[in-house]
């Protein structure tokens, strides 16, 4: 879907694991790529299907059901339209943090997405699916059908792999 090569985004160690961050370029104004991130009808489309309760504190559940993966968190900041974050976690799973923010930029929208999981974790797999999703969200605002592209998640894996920095 995107018109450049893939650029992976960084990945850097931290106290209690790694944390990978992507950074994409939208060409649609921010208000549209939020909605992208909060209504459920199009988290559906390019995520999984979920709702988001949008205030600090708020509750979230997306259900990755092809996979039995059930997010089910909390939002732990927020400001409309330009901050989101929460937990990609469940129950007594460790917290694996994403935040995402939006930024106005002369193409349209700077997305950034952090993703922070614990050091015994796969932060390579963790950022290539974010990666997957990322242009299944473009595909989305496009109005392109596209399923997940698990030719970049490949791609994107091997790349992220190799951005792991040394211990």
């Amino acid at each position: 879907m995107s018109n450049i090569e893939f650029q992976p985004g960084t990945i850097r160690r931290t106290d209690t694991g790694f944390e990978g961050q992507l950074c994409r370029i939208i060409a649609h104004p921010p208000a549209r790529v939020w909605q992208m991130l909060i209504a459920p009808d199009q988290l559906a489309q390019w995520l999984a299907p979920g709702t988001i309760e949008l205030r600090q504190g708020g509750a979230v559940h997306i259900n990755f059901s092809d996979s039995g993966i059930l997010i089910e968190s909390t939002v732990t900041a927020y400001q409309p339209e330009q901050l989101l974050e929460y937990s990609w976690s469940s129950g007594s799973e460790p917290a694996r943090p994403l935040r995402w923010e939006l930024n106005p930029a002369s193409e349209g929208t700077q997305l950034v997405l952090t993703v922070n999981v614990p050091a015994q974790e796969d932060i390579a797999k963790a950022c290539a699916g974010f990666e997957g999703h990322l242009e299944m969200l473009v595909a989305t605002l496009e109005g392109v059908p596209i399923r997940f592209p698990f030719d970049l998640f490949l791609q994107a894996r091997k790349a992220y792999q190799a951005a792991i920095p040394a211990d």
